[in-house]
């Protein structure tokens, strides 16, 4: 996972900070095209085995599984001390936000993206301690159920 900066944000219309829902569903779909982009299978309000959510979670061509915890606004990330009980069900981990966050009050030590509704730049990466091979297993497994659910849903909605 490389930590380049692959999409240039200059030139694009920033989000409203006003409107946090629509901050957030911005914020989610410049990540998940810039990581459907770069070759990732990504799904949105993933149910970790801890009952906790994710926000968007992503497989690489390797299996890697990356978790990605969108932040709106600055009373989102304080009122939410939750993404560390993300961590033992990923390899990477990152905060993706808009470019008018505060970027100085988010760990350093967390990956970090910046996006808008178009695409994100990712600054860098929060890469963890492999998954071990049947927690790694049980989350492929679960993505992959999930993924064919909606799918299913898609193409049958229920009466």
């Amino acid at each position: 996972m490389a930590s380049s900066l692959l999409i240039p944000m200059t030139g694009r219309r920033s989000l409203a900070d006003s409107d946090t829902a629509a901050m957030t569903r911005g914020v989610t779909r410049g990540v998940c095209r810039h990581l459907a982009n770069t070759g990732h299978a990504v799904l949105t309000e993933f149910k970790l085995p801890n009952r906790r959510r994710a926000d968007v979670v992503a497989l690489d061509a390797d299996g890697r599984v990356i978790v990605i915890e969108v932040k709106s606004a600055l009373a989102d990330y304080r009122a939410d001390g939750k993404w560390r009980e993300y961590l033992p069900y990923c390899d990477a981990f990152a905060f993706a936000v808009a470019e008018t966050f505060p970027l100085d009050v988010l760990p350093e030590d967390c990956g970090l993206l910046v996006a808008d509704p178009f695409g994100a730049e990712v600054v860098r990466w929060q890469t963890l301690a492999p998954l071990h091979p049947s927690r790694r297993r049980a989350m492929t497994l679960r993505f992959a159920r999930l993924a064919g659910e909606r799918l299913h849903r898609l193409l049958d909605p229920p009466v």
